[in-house]
């Protein structure tokens, strides 16, 4: 690389940050796969007894998908930030080639499930469910594969899921938001001005950020704004002290928040949501249920969208010049990780949640849709990267 390219965080860095991500993906697995068996078990009725309790004003569930997830997406708020100012985004040759995949992996499932979906307005507002990637479930898979997958592939799909992370937050800001309120919406607003002038004033200590923050939470929370925004909102005022050769760098704030919330994101409240929110009860389904216009848009939205939108759009960027496929990745290869990219679960349960709100029966519907589509994906996609020729597995990065 010419000593003028902006520097890069060290490999190893790189590969315990994606160890990570990766070891609590397979704990998300476990968590969605006991709440089936929980929920199709005679403990069913205790679980959804549990997640429909109140405590403080609101249910359990609505503590799990408003309060913790809000910590989720403060962490995707920091990621974006870092690797946009001073990480793998940082340069806009970097950007290209996750830019358009996640672009592509965005609108293609949305277009597939407007069609399944067309004649029934009621149910077009779940259009962008099958938008979203499941960065932690993907690269669980891609940890079981092991060196079967470069770690180019691996660092191109973060890549590419911070970018869609980054649409779907703009998504559910914009389309998912309810009624507002403009005295909490304006103290929201004075919130974040605050924030911003603690950056601009050079505080580092991250005490004040903090408080600030949970404050931000009730404002947003009370404004119809979804909860989970005042986390990216937080996120984005956060002082970040460019550091490319130290990804942990106790001087910059920002550095040691996302190092600090990571654990708990990975492994109490991903599995948490997942094990609140994929509980799906069998009895009284019909296969016939399967083609119900939501079931079937999402799952086709994640298995067909995802793919050719993925893989067409980097397909069309390399053929065109204006990127190159990851080094040692095969088109094969790249076959494989778009499949993956339809493990949407995560994100698309959440913004299932917030389209049909208070309508049991289509959020039943999302469920078994994201369920079906992800783990088809992830089926698929293993065994396409599984499969994939000895050759193509030492493919370069040229055309």
């Amino acid at each position: 690389m010419p000593e003028t390219a902006p520097a890069r965080r060290p490999l190893s860095a790189l590969r315990n940050a994606l160890r990570s991500e990766a070891s609590g993906g397979l704990i998300l697995m476990a968590s969605a796969v006991l709440a089936l068996i929980v929920a199709n078990s005679p403990l069913a009725p205790s679980y959804f007894a549990l997640l429909g309790a109140y405590v403080g004003g609101l249910s359990v569930l609505h503590w799990v998908n408003d309060g913790l997830m809000a910590l989720f997406f403060l962490l995707v708020g920091l990621e974006i930030k870092r690797e946009v100012l001073d990480g793998r985004l940082r340069t806009w040759p970097d950007r290209v080639l996750p830019g358009v995949a996640a672009l592509g992996g965005m609108v293609a499932p949305a277009l597939i499930y407007v069609l399944v979906n067309r004649s029934s307005p009621e149910t077009l507002r779940g259009w962008a469910i099958p938008t979203a990637t499941d960065i932690a479930f993907a690269l669980g898979v891609l940890a079981l594969l092991g060196s079967r997958v470069p770690v180019s592939l691996k660092v191109f799909l973060t890549a590419l899921a911070i970018i869609d992370d980054l649409g779907a937050v703009l998504i559910i800001a914009a389309f998912y938001t309810a009624d507002l309120s403009l005295p909490m919406l304006a103290g929201a607003g004075v919130t974040v001005a605050i924030l911003v002038g603690l950056n601009r004033a050079g505080v580092s200590r991250l005490s004040p950020y903090l408080v600030l923050g949970a404050i931000l939470w009730f404002l947003v929370l009370k404004s119809g704004i979804h909860a989970t925004i005042a986390g990216v909102l937080l996120a984005l005022t956060i002082p970040l002290r460019p550091s490319p050769a130290r990804p942990d760098d106790p001087a910059s704030p920002l550095h040691k928040l996302e190092h600090a919330i990571h654990p708990w994101s990975a492994y109490l409240v991903l599995p948490v949501f997942g094990f609140a929110n994929a509980g799906v009860s069998f009895s009284g389904m019909s296969p016939a249920m399967l083609s119900d216009p939501v079931t079937l848009g999402v799952a086709l939205g994640l298995l067909v969208g995802k793919q050719i939108g993925v893989f067409g759009a980097v397909f069309a960027a390399v053929k065109l010049g204006l990127a190159q496929r990851p080094a040692h990745a095969g088109w094969w290869q790249i076959y494989g990780l778009s499949l993956l990219c339809g493990v949407g679960f995560t994100m698309s349960l959440f913004i299932g949640l917030l389209a049909f709100v208070d309508n049991p029966g289509l959020e039943t519907e999302t469920k078994i849709g994201v369920l079906l589509g992800s783990v088809t994906c992830m089926i698929a996609g293993a065994l396409v990267l599984l499969l994939a020729p000895a050759s193509d597995r030492r493919a370069g990065p040229a055309a």
